[in-house]
């Protein structure tokens, strides 16, 4: 009967999060009478990019998750570092970990060839989101759009609001509410990492030394360790990747929250949704396990919720010519290619 309940709680939440939470500035249909195909233009280039490197999909979520989180979603994580701009890219949670900033820039520049000076960085980005997730055969959802881009970087903040892959579940409720993101977000949310790779560095404590305690974590199953072990030698470099999700990894699942019951979980703050401090997370990620659809529901609304965080929108900012540099600077363009690992890696409880 409590699980009966908390199914209809999570549903009545899914219905009800886009009603209390104001899309009123944005607009799925933004875009239709000036650029009517920029979800076909985006689709193409991930369609391609996809087929030889699958993880760019995982990534490219990621990468808006990373842009909301700090002052908003404005495309503000893109910019490379000027004589006036300090990149986010360098920031701890990004610097060789975040992928897809020559994906962003492909899409870029497909969409100005057909739409001049017309769709944001910020709504490529979103809309990226949406369209890996469905290559990735995950949930789709219309994205509102009117984002427009910003002018600034702010380092300090991606240090200070992105979440890492140690937090404990507190940390995580914290790190999520103070972006107005509860806890069925930020268990839906969590959910992204059934697709994905990540590295060593950013787990390797809790196979040789959790908390300081000169053991292994001991909420983590036994054979993954051993395993995990192998891939991941204690005071080896760090880069060696694994699968975020290990039943299906490029598939998006609800795999993730049964991994998580197995004690398969591969960053603590993955296994940290199970903690027994909080019974209303852990009956959420249950609901999510028996219920794929309604997983789904309820990381779309999710999804649309964080992407409304901080939008610039109307005279706000500007549309980028280049997603890289402000407008009339284009000098940050050319430092891609050294901000943007080729490994992907997860620092992030998404």
């Amino acid at each position: 009967m409590n699980s009966l309940r908390l199914t209809i709680c999570c549903v009545v939440a899914v219905l009800g999060a886009l009603p209390h939470f104001s899309f009123a500035q944005l607009d799925p249909s933004f875009y239709d009478s000036t650029c009517s195909n920029v979800s076909s233009i985006v689709r193409e280039v991930l369609s391609n990019v996809s087929q030889s490197d699958p993880r760019i999909l995982a990534s490219l979520i990621r990468l808006h998750f990373h842009d909301c989180f700090v002052q908003g979603c404005d495309a503000s994580i893109l910019l490379n570092d000027t004589d006036t701009i300090v990149s986010e890219q360098s920031a701890a949670p990004n610097n060789n970990s975040i992928r897809g900033l020559d994906v962003v820039n492909q899409i870029k520049t497909a969409v100005e060839n057909a739409c001049p000076g017309t769709v944001s960085c910020a709504d490529i980005l979103a809309l990226a989101a949406q369209i890996s997730s469905d290559l990735a055969s995950g949930p789709v959802w219309e994205v509102p759009l009117g984002r427009r881009d910003s002018l600034t970087a702010n380092q300090t903040l991606a240090n200070q609001n992105l979440p890492a892959p140690t937090f404990t579940i507190d940390q995580l409720i914290n790190s999520f509410g103070n972006q107005s993101l509860n806890i069925t977000d930020l268990v839906a949310l969590s959910g992204a990492h059934t697709i994905g790779r990540a590295q060593c560095r950013f787990f390797v404590d809790r196979l040789y030394n959790f908390s300081n305690t000169g053991n292994p974590d001991p909420t983590l199953n036994t054979t993954l360790l051993q395993s995990l072990q192998g891939i991941c030698p204690n005071g080896g470099p760090g880069t060696n990747l694994t699968n975020l999700d290990l039943t299906t990894p490029d598939t998006f699942d609800s795999n993730y929250y049964s991994n998580l019951q197995l004690q398969n979980g591969l960053l603590q703050s993955d296994q940290e949704l199970l903690s027994a401090n909080n019974t209303d997370i852990v009956a959420i990620v249950n609901n999510f396990i028996m219920n794929q659809t309604l997983f789904f529901e309820n990381f779309k609304a999710s999804m649309r919720k964080m992407g409304n965080i901080g939008v610039l929108t109307g005279s706000q900012g500007e549309i980028r010519s280049q997603c890289n540099s402000v407008n009339g600077n284009s000098s940050g363009l050319t430092t891609t290619a050294t901000k943007e690992s080729s490994q992907d890696s997860v620092v992030s409880s998404m």
